[in-house]
């Protein structure tokens, strides 16, 4: 970017600035505190100059939107030529009271569903097993079987809209239903468009809706590539999430490195599957989280597009570029929510907001003011979804591609990430890869440390969270949270012993049976698990199968 002679004399008058101007100025008037850090504890310089992007290179560390190394974006026009895709995160109660959400939703402007599963749904439970009591429809929507499914999504045309489903463990059975109601609809599986989350090995690190063993895990998630590149060819087969990660209490380089690492090892299983890496790599995406240092996240999404297009060209050879893409949904912090004036998160999420379409997202979920307290009311959710659509429409920084890209600090900081996400990476290979690290404790251990750090600072103040910890005000206990019916989940029993009553029960043992075989061996499970759900047996039946053969993980603990 800059001759060596020019950058030796910017470093000179760098130099006189700081010991003529900027040491005087100190002495009289200090500032705020010793040290400036961003929120991942990362220091930040008073000032950033061409000199401290003395390493980079236009072409191989920028370049163009649309081209490798892909750090200024995916699409070579961005948000000019298409916004990204509004997709707010809901689902409660029953499959009934979602679709009506969902139908709000739509008419309210947004341009994608996404489906929010109750707990017992994620681990993979009908609503009438005993574990299910107490949960059902509580923090999603309860699915036991295809009908649920055909309820959720009544009147709502599948090839018309995208759906992302953040579902893990059972992720299959949840996409085979999916297909299902399709097809009922008259959709053929290859004009579905959407996203399963589909990624386990965050679950064993930070957020623990696991069901199987690593082994069988990652067979289930290869089976699934394989099926849809052949099948449901649009379909995103798989979201590796840093958003889980960073909730969890991680920094924004190790959300970046811990996210890559499991990448690489899906990668490395569906090779090892025998897997072409250009046939399935352009249907993975990614979702990270939108926290609130606006700065350091616009830095984060950069340094993670350029570190996994130089991964896929140089670790795996992959020639697609469409395979060096990284494609991401964001969310909105909902770490970062306080119950304390729950107003203050509107501006919060704006500012997440802010960072995201920065940083290049291709989707993005804003979350509600009151999702600290209870699922979102249609008025929070609606602020929410209104405070995209002001970025989008009135802010202005949509118009230009990267309109940060060239900023000293944006670029040091994109390459300070890149390298502390890399030297991660490096240490997880030499351990074996993330599920060894992973089974070490490793990577728990270190997020772990992260959040200790970042809590201890909050607790001492030098960390200020606005109306927690500082700025307090006398509050009134909230009014008008939504609240679950607990009646919910009798409901739910209903509707299970309904179905098995009018259901061929002879079909789903048949099926149920061919699954079993089908995991016992090496064949793919997906179409035998597609066949169990249009023969209306239940998740809980399916998912107990598949418990039977492949058993259930334990967890490691980690003192």
């Amino acid at each position: 970017m800059f001759d060596n002679e020019s950058l030796k004399e910017i470093k000179k008058s760098r130099t006189e600035w700081e010991e003529k101007v900027l040491k005087k100025t100190l002495t009289k008037f200090p500032e705020r505190k010793e040290e400036f850090t961003t929120v991942s504890g990362e220091v930040v310089n008073p000032l950033y100059a061409p000199d401290d992007l003395e390493w980079l290179d236009y072409d191989s560390d920028l370049g163009y939107p649309g081209e490798y190394p892909f750090t200024r974006g995916v699409q070579t026009t961005m948000y000019r030529g298409k916004l990204w895709t509004m997709r707010m995160y809901a689902g409660f109660a029953t499959a009934e009271e979602s679709n009506n959400r969902y139908k709000y939703l739509l008419e309210q402007g947004q341009t994608g569903l996404s489906v929010a599963f109750d707990l017992p749904t994620q681990i993979g439970y009908d609503s009438d097993h005993p574990l299910a009591e107490g949960e059902v429809g509580k923090v999603g929507v309860a699915i036991d079987s295809l009908e649920d499914m055909e309820t959720l999504f009544n009147d709502i045309p599948l090839d018309k809209v995208s759906t992302s489903m953040t579902i893990n463990a059972p992720a299959s059975v949840l996409l085979a239903m999916y297909i299902a109601v399709a097809e009922k609809q008259g959709v053929s599986p290859d004009k579905l468009r959407g996203t399963i989350q589909n990624d386990i090995l965050k679950e064993y690190i930070a957020r623990g809706t696991y069901i199987f063993p690593v082994e069988p895990s990652m067979r289930l998630i290869t089976n699934i590539f394989e099926y849809c590149s052949k099948e449901v060819p649009r379909w995103n087969t798989i979201s590796i999430s840093g958003y889980h990660i960073r909730e969890a209490g991680c920094t924004a380089a190790q959300e970046v490195g811990f996210t890559l690492a499991d990448g690489i090892a899906y990668v490395e299983a569906a090779l090892k599957a025998g897997l072409d890496i250009d046939a399935f790599a352009p249907r993975l995406s990614f979702f990270f989280n939108a926290h609130n240092d606006l700065l350091e996240e616009v830095a984060k999404y950069r340094a993670a597009r350029r570190l996994w297009a130089r991964i896929m060209k140089e670790r795996f050879g992959a020639k697609d570029p469409k395979s060096m893409m990284l494609k991401f949904h964001t969310q909105t912090g909902g770490s970062t929510l306080t119950a304390q004036q729950p107003d203050n998160n509107i501006v919060r999420v704006a500012i997440q907001t802010l960072a995201a379409v920065l940083g290049g997202t291709q989707s993005l979920h804003t979350n509600s003011r009151d999702e600290a307290l209870a699922l979102p009311t249609e008025d929070s959710v609606r602020i929410a979804l209104r405070t995209q659509q002001i970025v989008a429409y009135e802010s202005g920084v949509t118009d230009t591609v990267d309109p940060l890209a060239g900023s000293y600090y944006i670029e040091a900081k994109t390459k300070e990430i890149e390298d502390k996400a890399m030297g991660y990476i490096n240490k997880i290979d030499e351990l074996g890869g993330a599920p060894r690290a992973i089974d070490m404790g490793y990577i728990q251990q270190e997020i772990m440390d992260a959040a200790y750090k970042y809590q201890k600072e909050v607790e001492t103040g030098e960390r200020i969270v606005v109306g927690m910890n500082k700025f307090q005000i006398e509050e009134a206990s909230p009014k008008g949270l939504l609240k679950v019916d607990p009646s919910v989940g009798n409901l739910q029993k209903q509707k299970i012993e309904s179905l098995k009553s009018r259901r061929n029960n002879d079909v789903v043992k048949e099926k149920l049976e061919a699954l079993r075989t089908a995991c016992d061996g090496e064949e793919n499970v997906m179409p035998y698990i597609l066949e169990a759900v249009k023969a209306y047996a239940t998740l809980g039946e399916i998912c107990g199968v598949m418990r039977e053969v492949f058993g259930e993980y334990q967890q490691s603990v980690i003192i």
